[in-house]
């Protein structure tokens, strides 16, 4: 058995079933290569030399890890669209759109929604009983030991996740733009994210992703600026020429299959702009949504944001200000997943990248001239950097939230009993902090060639079934209590996991080798017409069949090659040889599971301590009094 092979999905569990290959080939020449080094240098220098002013500052625990609550409400709202902005959102979000359209909008939608949920319960009272980590919040009125173990147990699992989507996005651009290994990408993504946190804590990771975030609102207005411009900054014109585009035209044909025999070239342009190309099951975008809205108050990475602000006032600007740009950013995405698919094309898009995650990027060389202008590779190299800076800004954040998990909740709070001096925390945590970044690496290693955008999905899942119940029954109920709280975040946690390692988004060798052998069948067929047709074609026909003809065999190449990585394999990882829950996300049924669990555990358990405790936890989450002691218990 292919260990590698095997570890890859049960680390993945994506979304979907399509994943993203990293393709030999580059976007940018040789001859353009040194540009790409020069504006990633500039960058890369930019955030080091932040790094380097906040290490000064950085001599007590609050300064690691939440910046000594000194950060404004702007400057939170920024720091948290730059921490929420992932490689999902610029690099993941355009590719899907611009391979499926109306569906890959969707999750734009959704992340955005969010941001609601977690402005009207989530972000004042957390800010006023916590102090540095989610295990803070549930430790208040629960017992501190149980609760701080698997609230650091949960933070840890949902951060991978979400730490492999980066690393993935990381090593699939650094690989495409610069032309090294993938492996060696993502081993420099890890230095410089561990970087950022060993020497800066909070205080360089809080100003890194705001570099990040206006860089990336930057570049995305521009970028539709240009794409924009030609159709005199027309929406319907924008759309019109959606539908009018062969490019899409053709990616629908490929994806509706026979269907598209009866359909007009408008017609076919159309339902770009329609649901259920991507998302073809009702229930699955429901469940998907659930993941997605409620997912994002229990990212322990954005819960740790409101520590570091100095009033609960602050507390609710940043999430407003979060709200205004991460919306106005999500909207960006759409022009720029058009823009791509109609300039670029889905044929180009994926030979660099299957998954379309170099979509935004190729798009900036595009506007810029191309390929082989000195412009259109300037472009392609800022836009690049930008999301380059982007993967690494989220990764520190990550990073950030399993070292402080594992720092501050396990040894301080569980091993040393809050006996811990401020030295040794901060010792504690950047010993972490080296720990989480190699298993990061390790596992974005392992993880190559999957979308990103899908990996942060499952991330969203876990935290919305295990931790948010937690976090929002120990603020709004009163009966609540530690029972609660580990019945939760254990079975909301692990049937999340547990249904996607039975669900479509593993590898079922029995199910995908027929399918692949059936694709290299109709190859060999197209291939023996065009060879015929071949013989007999002028010089301005042979040019288009050859183009054909190539593409036919790489794809016929492609079906060959997954053959062969299945191997002697008959099941999938779990040893099944087919799906047992057909939903690919589980959020409509381990969301409503977490918060079952929180409710009967509450029930069946006594302790007098959550419900002597909720008396005073009312008071301060609402009015914020003792804040910075809120963990003195």
């Amino acid at each position: 058995m292919n260990v590698a092979r095997r570890i890859s999905p049960f680390i993945a569990l994506a979304l979907a079933s399509t994943t993203a290959v990293a393709a030999d080939t580059s976007a940018v020449s040789d001859k353009f290569r040194w540009l790409t080094f020069v504006v990633f240098g500039v960058i890369i220098g930019l955030t080091m030399y932040v790094t380097y002013l906040a290490a000064r500052r950085v001599k007590s625990a609050s300064q690691f890890y939440a910046a000594g609550r000194s950060v404004t409400g702007i400057q939170n709202g920024w720091a948290i669209a730059g921490d929420y902005l992932s490689a999902a959102s610029f690099l993941g979000i355009a590719g899907l759109i611009s391979l499926y359209g109306y569906d890959g909008f969707m999750y734009s939608v959704g992340w955005l929604v969010a941001y609601i949920t977690v402005l009207l319960v989530i972000a004042e009272p957390c800010r006023n009983i916590g102090k540095y980590t989610l295990g803070d919040i549930l430790a208040f009125r629960n017992d501190p030991k149980s609760a701080k173990t698997v609230a650091a147990i949960s933070t840890i699992t949902v951060s991978i996740f979400y730490l492999t989507a980066q690393m993935v996005g990381g090593g699939v651009l650094v690989k495409t733009l610069v032309g090294i290994d993938y492996e060696i990408s993502v081993m420099v993504v890890g230095v410089l994210m561990l970087a950022y946190v060993l020497f800066g804590g909070m205080v360089a990771t809080t100003w890194v992703q705001i570099i990040k975030a206006v860089l990336l609102v930057t570049a995305s207005i521009l970028l539709v600026v240009f794409t924009w411009a030609p159709y005199g900054f027309s929406l319907p014109g924008f759309l019109q020429a959606a539908v009018d585009s062969v490019n899409i035209q053709g990616q629908v044909t490929k994806l509706v299959g026979d269907a598209a025999k009866n359909m007009t070239p408008q017609e076919l342009g159309q339902r770009f702009l329609e649901p259920g190309l991507f998302l073809k099951n009702p229930i699955d975008q429901i469940s998907l949504g659930m993941a997605l809205v409620l997912g994002t108050a229990g990212m322990p990475h954005i819960l740790m944001r409101f520590f570091t602000v100095p009033t609960a006032k602050d507390a609710r600007v940043s999430v407003i200000w979060a709200m205004g740009i991460i919306g106005g950013f999500y909207v960006l995405t759409l022009f720029l997943g058009l823009g791509s698919a109609i300039n670029v094309g889905q044929a180009e898009i994926t030979r660099i990248d299957k998954g379309g995650n170099m979509a935004g990027p190729l798009l900036a060389q595009f506007l810029g001239g191309g390929p082989e202008s000195m412009l259109g590779n300037l472009f392609l190299a800022f836009v690049a950097a930008v999301a380059f800076a982007t993967i690494v800004a989220v990764v520190a954040g990550l990073v950030l939230a399993s070292a402080s998990a594992m720092s501050h909740d396990i040894w301080v709070g569980v091993v040393r009993g809050e006996k811990a001096t401020q030295d040794e925390e901060v010792r504690a945590a950047r010993i972490s902090s080296i720990l989480v970044g190699v298993l990061a690496i390790a596992i974005g290693i392992l993880a190559k060639g999957q979308n990103v955008a899908h990996l942060v999905a499952l991330a969203f899942a876990v935290a919305a079934s295990g931790n948010l119940p937690c976090v929002l029954m120990t603020l709004y109920w009163r009966k609540c209590n530690t029972g609660g709280i580990v019945a939760g975040m254990i079975i909301g946690s692990l049937t999340a996991i547990g249904l996607v390692l039975v669900s479509p988004n593993m590898t079922y060798p029995s199910i995908v080798r027929p399918a692949q052998e059936k694709i290299i069948k109709a190859a060999d067929e197209k291939i023996a017409v065009l060879n015929s047709e071949l013989s007999a074609a002028g010089a301005e026909e042979r040019a288009k069949l050859e183009t054909a003809l190539a593409a036919q065999e790489k794809t016929r190449k492609v079906a060959q090659d997954t053959i062969a990585k299945l191997g002697d394999d008959t099941t999938s990882l779990v040893g099944l040889e087919k799906p047992l829950f057909e939903l690919k996300n589980p959020g409509l049924i381990s969301i409503p599971l977490g918060f079952l669990a929180v409710i009967i555990g509450s029930l069946l358990y006594r302790d007098k301590r959550a419900d002597d405790m909720w008396d005073e936890l009312y008071v301060r989450q609402n009015t914020g009094i003792n804040a910075e002691g809120a963990t003195a218990h």
